[in-house]
């Protein structure tokens, strides 16, 4: 009996365990904002069907070109994404909770502007201030979005 329970006790602290790591790892899911120069966007991060996090542009301070033409992602070098309105972006696919690290890792960001994409990881600074550091060939850059309500 007393092994049946140890047994027991041992599943329930392992589904305890995982369910706060769940918790933990959903914290990232939520709306942002952000500037990159004078281009304000917003981001919205979601958890895929394959348990990883997405982040997707959903809105710009300005969609248009000079023109007044709708701007689309046309440096993207994946070919079949260049009809993609600039403000339907997915910038970061794939990303997973690293919980020794207790960050978000394992993924690429996408920057639009210049048509590359590079290992990011990320990190909360606060309750509302999401730190992003994209790194290739050791350099680095951090920017930072703010959890937004809406």
């Amino acid at each position: 009996m007393k092994k049946i329970l140890s047994i027991a006790a041992a599943v329930l602290f392992a589904c305890f365990s995982l369910a706060a790591q769940n918790d933990k790892a959903d914290n990232i899911i939520g709306k942002y904002s952000s500037v990159q120069g004078e281009d304000g966007y917003k981001v919205n991060f979601f958890k895929a069907a394959d348990g990883t996090y997405t982040a997707q542009i959903y809105w710009l301070a300005n969609p248009y070109n000079k023109d007044g033409s709708i701007s689309y992602d046309t440096k993207n070098p994946d070919k079949s994404l260049r009809n993609t309105p600039s403000d339907r972006i997915v910038l970061i696919k794939g990303l997973k909770y690293n919980a020794e690290k207790k960050r978000w890792d394992g993924a690429k960001i996408y920057d639009p502007q210049r048509g590359i994409k590079v290992n990011v990881d990320c990190h909360f600074e606060g309750a509302k201030s999401l730190k992003l550091h994209a790194t290739v060939l050791g350099i680095g850059e951090t920017v930072t979005w703010t959890r937004i309500a809406e």
